[in-house]
């Protein structure tokens, strides 16, 4: 449901653009304040999880987030979408936060990397339906009709996991939640999102923006020192001493910088290549779908040789699509599309599952929960970071590539040329992140070969 839902959201931007009178940097809000609220409550959704039991906060989910699908069908203008967006979010966190843990705790470890692959399959499949759903439906019913299309769904999940998850138990009595972590790491997560979401449009020099850096940075560095003094931290911060758990949060994080970029996608699609909203969808799958063709196979080769060079290879294909994106061009066929962008979503394919199972089978069971935030935590961190600068990026390469002034928000009626040149250049920059991913991975491969040398 909710890959879904992002990726018809993606879809939509060009449309609510044109029928909801605004411009690109108030319409990202429609996705941005959807991450934002996941990115601020993720981790305390999750220890949530762990102490009161993961299907109910799963369940309750599900209800918040049909409903907020409901009333962002009905909004009347951009602000209550956005408004609403942000409920939706509230019951989106606490899916998203405990799935993971909830597989990891059902399934024995030999079989976790095929279970988490299996998971990345089927959110493959939701982000590929998306789009192509998503086009239909704008071009048949309205934008409206993507988020009422949730709430079906939504009815026919929550009967689904009543009858078929088990119960999980929580932790032992006595385990209290850390409001006061809680607290301190909200403020940091919602001003380092306000900075990066407030950055493209008064740039990210601006006193304001920079003051939400500083209470970002001030208030992190606040937060792991209340970790390390309280009883029952919300995250031990020796989960951290874990190398393999930090580079692989790492690495995850910088991939979902990378995976932002497709926001620009339909706007080359509709406006370079001329495609229908319906042809733009279906063109848009070509990531995910290959994606979840890849990933249960990859999570099974993951139990058998370990997650290592699994993931380095996801993402060296994975560089290898950025650098094929840049080659495109406002004559490029369809099939020429397909056959640059497929790449990408192969070696995306090949990391996420053993990368998300190496994460996984990093901690104990007590903090399955906090582990599955932690990922939930990277990939939304990694779209609410990865928006806001890789669109700013294609925008202002826009304007510099086109006779639009310097100021404006509106890209609508930027050349094909100008187009053109924000997307190789926004790809470029992807590709020096994926190299930065790369690079992590191949240290954690190295460490990992010495340390069986060793043993």
């Amino acid at each position: 449901m909710s890959t879904i839902d992002f990726s018809i959201v993606n879809i939509a931007l060009p449309t609510l653009v044109k029928e909801l009178h605004t411009d690109l940097a108030t319409v990202q809000w429609v996705i941005l304040s959807y991450s934002l609220v996941v990115t601020s409550l993720m981790l305390s959704v999750a220890r949530l999880g762990d102490l009161f039991g993961k299907k109910k906060i799963y369940s309750a989910g599900l209800l918040v987030f049909s409903l907020g699908s409901l009333l962002c069908g009905m909004a009347p203008s951009v602000v209550y979408l956005i408004a609403f967006r942000a409920f939706q979010a509230v019951g989106a966190v606490m899916m998203q936060a405990l799935g993971a843990a909830i597989v990891t705790e059902i399934f024995p470890s030999t079989a976790r990397g095929r279970a988490l692959g299996v998971i990345g399959g089927i959110v493959s499949f939701g982000l590929a339906i998306g789009p192509a759903l998503g086009g239909l439906l704008i071009g048949l019913f309205g934008w409206q009709s993507i988020f009422l299309i949730n709430v079906p769904i939504g009815l026919l999940a929550g009967v689904a996991v009543a009858m078929y998850v088990p119960a999980t138990k929580p932790a032992a009595s006595g385990k209290r939640f850390d409001m006061a972590g809680a607290l301190v790491l909200l403020v940091a997560l919602v001003c380092y999102s306000l900075a990066m979401t407030l950055g493209q449009r008064a740039s990210f020099s601006h006193l304001t923006v920079l003051i939400f850096f500083i209470l970002a940075g001030a208030s992190l560095l606040l937060f792991f020192v209340v970790e390390r003094h309280i009883g029952q931290p919300m995250i031990d911060p020796h989960m951290f001493r874990n190398v393999f758990l930090t580079l692989n949060l790492l690495m995850g994080l910088l991939v979902f910088i990378s995976l932002a970029a497709m926001v620009v996608l339909p706007f080359f699609l509709e406006s370079v290549m001329g495609c229908s909203t319906r042809l733009t969808g279906l063109l848009m799958m070509s990531i995910p779908l290959s994606m979840g063709l890849i990933a249960p196979w990859a999570g099974s080769l993951s139990d058998r040789h370990g997650p290592r060079g699994i993931s380095l290879l996801g993402l060296l294909v994975m560089l290898s699509g950025c650098l094929a994106i840049t080659t495109l061009h406002a004559n490029v066929s369809l099939t020429g599309y397909i056959l640059r962008i497929v790449p990408f979503g192969i070696g995306l394919g090949l990391f996420q599952s053993p990368n998300n199972s190496a994460v996984m089978g990093a901690v104990s069971a007590e903090r399955l929960g906090v582990a599955s935030g932690l990922l939930a935590l990277s990939r939304n961190l990694g779209v609410a970071s990865g928006v806001p600068l890789l669109s700013a990026l294609f925008a202002t390469r826009l304007t510099v590539a086109s006779d639009l002034p310097e100021t404006t928000t509106d890209i609508s009626n930027a050349s094909a040329a100008a187009l053109v040149s924000g997307l190789k250049l926004t790809y470029l920059v992807v590709a020096g992140i994926i190299l930065m991913a790369a690079i992590l991975a191949a240290i954690a491969f190295w460490i990992d070969k010495r340390n069986a040398q060793g043993t």
